[in-house]
């Protein structure tokens, strides 16, 4: 028995391909009948009492077999009307005496305008919400899942409600796609209710005058009461589908059941419902038209009305009573004013903590930071904390936004650690226009630095975009600025970022995976102080941290060995060589600019050491000939689609970079130890002794 339970839809479907094939005897076409409509009413009723479209996930394909069955029960009552005479059972001779009731004309033009009903206005109507639906949650996704991140990030839920409501959001996708294309087959059941309607009259007659020898009046009695009666034992349980179909796609706003959102939302107006008590007595006034309806109906409205209101001013007060007497709780546990909550030496400590990294902003760009206006900040900071992660295996820390008096209202300012580091000035309302190399053309525009690369730009207004384009201009939108010189002043600054808290939780990360490794090397081997310097030093030169695991083996055996710590960083580097050449490296080349060879001899043998450690004692006039040159040859790297690098000897490589870096923030210097082998490397330039 239980089997059997289990395989009921399966029997069911079996039975639908039985109706299509085998005759069945009116009787059992009753039974067939009589499910086919009790089935229809309990999922008009389900979908009714649903508080969201997910609870009733199985609708779409509970629909198909529905229709087939629907199908199915036609084509065997036709069979039976067309080969009996018209005989197809009770319930079908039952509908069409009670519709028709001796009139044929006035029971087709009824039957007629239940059927225009159920495919003009029900089966359309719900075709276009469930497409309308399935395309606007599609486009919703991605907003969707970014607001996950968001709220997975700042610690308002866990992974396991993040991944609970990725599955919901994924769902909702499935279910209005699939709903999109389940509303066609209701359309198409509804048409082809119409073509057996009028096969079974047409074909009715037809075999009644030829082979049934029936006069005319009769075969139109016999027949159009089998054809009205077939057709509403399935149309009344396809308007009922139909009608739930509606239903389901339209709940998307929903609270609750249909039933419990009608009754709140019509009960919080009572004085529209008064209103229209006042209007039905007025109608009153109109010649001929019932007074005592009208009179009783308004009556009741006007009445319902007063009682609503008063109970919802009850409600009102003992609300407002309620909060009361909760803030006058809440303000006698609390100081009541500033100097009365800084007598506590304890709450003067949090005046003085700082924020990893802040942005301020002037009261014109708060529209772009506010969620509750349709910011896009938060989450555009989302996606790049993760991609960044994802880069260089080191998670920024969250990024406190808020506005700023002392601002201009179209500047911002991007602080690390309590201090302004980068500044900017945005105009919201216009487009950024990046000046290519060759313009076409000049366009009007007002004329700025874009903050984060320096790019000489343009503010331009909207509706010069295109145009803009066309010219071979690259148009940023306003917000784009502001994140991209965000994410690349954080860039710049990651390494002021990793505190030994953050080293602590890498290490712990790696525990996961090489427990052994973790156990060995921290802290008997490499302390959590020198490791941060080591990590410090390498997202300070752009070296990404994630293969932790490979940077702490190489740790550990140089530390074991004695190893000073410029040493250890050299090593590591080594070590991390097919990271460096895949970050440095495009298309298989990488372009460089590369050191004489007299030159590289000079800076070894300038080589010194003093109590901050060992520098390159260069004179100043070919210290000051090396920067020229250079800063001359990074120019060639404007029109490549690389970051400018330097390629010396590892035995100078450290002590060149500390001699530039100063001068170059953004030049990489690297040795020829740190590339892989299979790259072509492609001198652009040459720096010479003199």
């Amino acid at each position: 028995m239980k089997k059997i339970m289990n395989n009921t839809v399966a029997l069911f479907v079996v039975v639908i391909v039985l109706l299509l094939i085998i005759p069945l005897n009116p009787f059992f076409l009753d039974v067939m009948i009589i499910i086919n409509i009790s089935l229809s009413m309990i999922i008009l009723l389900i979908s009714m009492n649903i508080t969201g479209a997910l609870e009733f996930s199985i609708f779409p394909s509970l629909l198909l077999i529905t229709t087939l069955y629907r199908l199915g029960i036609n084509v065997s009552s036709t069979r039976n009307i067309l080969t009996n005479s018209g005989a197809a059972g009770q319930v079908i001779k039952s509908f069409g005496d009670f519709v028709l009731q001796g009139n044929v004309i006035v029971g087709f033009i009824i039957f007629l305008i239940i059927m225009l009903v159920q495919f003009l206005v029900i089966t359309k109507g719900a075709e276009r919400v469930a497409e309308v639906a399935a395309r606007f949650t599609l486009d919703a996704m991605p907003g969707k899942q970014m607001a996950i991140d968001a709220d997975l990030s700042s610690g308002l839920i866990n992974e396991q409600e993040a991944k609970e409501r990725r599955e919901k959001i994924q769902k909702e996708a499935d279910f209005y796609g699939a709903m999109d294309g389940a509303t066609k087959i209701v359309k198409g059941d509804a048409i082809m209710s119409l073509i057996i309607t009028a096969i079974n009259l047409i074909g009715g007659c037809a075999i009644g005058m030829i082979s049934g020898g029936m006069e005319l009046t009769e075969v139109l009695s016999v027949y159009s009461i089998a054809t009205v009666g077939d057709g509403l034992v399935s149309q009344i349980p396809a308007l009922l589908i139909s009608t739930a179909t509606g239903m389901i796609v339209t709940r998307a706003v929903s609270e609750g059941s249909l039933n419990e959102d009608v009754s709140r939302q019509f009960l919080a107006q009572p004085k529209t419902i008064m209103m229209t008590g006042g209007v039905l007595l007025v109608l009153t006034l109109v010649p001929g038209m019932p007074k005592f309806q009208l009179i009783v109906i308004s009556c009741i409205l006007i009445f319902g009305g007063l009682i609503l209101m008063r109970r919802m001013q009850t409600e009102a007060k003992e609300l407002a009573m309620a909060t009361a007497q909760d803030v006058s709780g809440v303000g006698e546990e609390q100081p009541q004013t500033e100097e009365d909550f800084y007598k506590d030496i304890n709450n003067v400590y949090s005046l003085i903590g700082v924020e990893p990294v802040e942005m301020e902003f002037g009261y014109s760009l708060i529209p772009l930071v506010d969620e509750s206006s349709g910011g896009k900040m938060l989450n555009r900071i989302v996606i790049f904390r993760r991609q960044y992660a994802q880069e260089m295996g080191f998670v920024i820390p969250s990024v406190r936004l808020r506005d700023s008096s002392s601002l201009n209202t179209n500047q911002y300012v991007i602080k690390v650690k309590g201090e302004e580091v980068a500044r900017g000035e945005i105009l919201v309302d216009h487009y950024l226009a990046l000046e290519p190399v060759s313009p076409t053309a000049e366009i009007d525009g007002i004329e700025t630095v874009e903050p984060a690369y320096g790019i000489p730009s343009k503010w331009i207004l909207p509706e010069n975009k295109e145009l803009a384009e066309i010219y071979g201009y690259t148009v940023i939108d306003p917000l784009s600025v502001m994140l991209t010189h965000l994410s690349e002043t954080i860039r710049q600054h990651a390494h002021e970022l990793l505190n030994r808290q953050e080293v602590v939780q890498l290490v712990e990360s790696l525990k996961k995976t090489s427990p052994e490794l973790v156990e060995e090397a921290v802290p008997t081997i490499v302390t959590y102080a020198n490791l941060q310097k080591i990590l410090t030093s390498l997202l300070k030169e752009g070296i990404p941290i994630k293969d932790m695991e490979t940077i702490l083996e190489t740790v550990s055996d140089c530390a074991a060995a004695g190893s000073d710590i410029t040493t250890v960083i050299e090593q590591v580097r080594m070590a991390l060589k097919r990271t460096i050449t895949r970050k440095f490296c495009t298309g298989g080349q990488m372009r460089v600019l590369t050191l004489d060879a007299n030159l590289e001899k000079q800076m070894v043998e300038s080589m010194a050491k003093s109590e901050q450690g060992v520098y390159l004692a260069l004179s100043p006039d070919v210290m000051q000939h090396v920067i020229e040159q250079i800063g001359e040859e990074l120019k060639k790297f404007s029109e490549l689609s690389q970051d400018p690098v330097i390629l010396t000897s590892q035995v100078i490589r450290v002590y060149v970079y500390r001699m530039l870096e100063p001068f170059y923030p953004g030049i990489y210097v690297l040795s020829f130890n740190e590339i892989s082998s299979n790259v072509q490397i492609q001198a652009v330039g040459n720096i010479t002794q003199s």
